[in-house]
C-alpha cells in the first residue's frame, strides 16, 4: 500500500468512524462506508489538510470510491509539485 493510500484510509476511517479494515480500495464512500453529504465535504477538507494540497471542490466531491480518492489525490499532488 502506498503512503497516499495508507493516509487516505486512515483519514477516512477516522472521519467516518469506521474500522480501518473496512476502508478497502473498492469501498464506495456513501454506499459502503456510510458517508453523508456533509461528511464528504469534511473528507475533502481533511485530505487537503493531510496532504497540504488544494483540491477543486466539485472534482473532489465527484470521487466515489477510496481507490478513486487515492488516484485523484496522487494526481493533485503531482500537479501541485510542478
Amino acid at each position: 500500500m502506498s503512503d497516499v493510500a495508507e493516509r487516505v484510509s486512515k483519514v477516512t476511517a477516522r472521519l467516518l468512524k469506521v474500522d480501518l479494515a473496512d476502508v478497502k480500495p473498492e469501498a464506495h464512500f456513501v454506499r459502503d462506508l456510510g458517508a453523508e453529504s456533509i461528511q464528504s465535504i469534511e473528507l475533502v477538507a481533511a485530505f487537503e489538510e493531510e496532504f497540504g494540497i488544494e483540491m477543486d471542490q466539485d472534482e473532489a466531491l465527484a470521487v466515489q470510491t477510496v481507490a478513486d480518492a487515492i488516484a485523484f489525490i496522487e494526481k493533485v499532488i503531482a500537479e501541485q509539485q510542478k
